[in-house]
């Protein structure tokens, strides 16, 4: 049955047990990152497309489409970084008025020692669970839709996603 927005019960069920999937598994992670790194998910996304990235820089535009955030937020949550010494910000000489932000030697060291549990844990928590056809449906559903809501974004996560750590 159809309800008023002509969507169907079993679509309904469908999204919410993803949304639901979805949360869970970002809090299961974040925990995992808090507890063995110290880190949080937001600091752990910022420096693994830093690290994916060709050439170990992103301008700060580039990141809040990587990682869909308000310019704002990736300019707060940058400067938190730096106060911990995980990331820097030089010019860009090509743009005045566009900034680089790289991992520092310090920044390097801790998402490297965070990768290997990290990625333990997706293994566990998502991977494990699936069937090779679920994870095929998976990437092909998520390309499909990433495309759809913002094809320059899918781009970019194509050209920095060299690693099997990109969450």
């Amino acid at each position: 049955m159809t309800d008023a927005t002509g969507i169907d019960e079993d679509s309904w069920q469908t999204w919410r047990a993803f949304v639901s999937m979805q949360g869970q598994l970002a809090r299961a992670l974040d925990r995992q990152l808090q507890r063995d790194a110290g880190l949080s998910q937001s600091d752990y996304s910022v420096m693994i497309m830093l690290f994916n990235s060709p050439e170990r820089q992103v301008r700060t535009g580039e990141l809040a489409e990587l990682l869909a955030w308000e310019k704002s937020r990736v300019s707060h949550q940058i400067a938190r970084m730096e106060k911990r010494g995980l990331v820097e910000r030089s010019e860009c000489d090509e743009d005045a008025r566009g900034t680089w932000v790289s991992l520092t030697a310090e920044g390097r060291r801790t998402l490297l020692g965070a990768m290997r549990d990290h990625s333990a844990e997706i293994r566990s928590q998502f991977f494990d669970r699936l069937e090779p056809g679920e994870l095929a449906t998976i990437r092909a559903v998520s390309e499909r839709v990433l495309d759809g809501l913002n094809p320059a974004a899918c781009e970019l996560v194509a050209d920095t996603s060299a690693t099997p750590a990109a969450s």
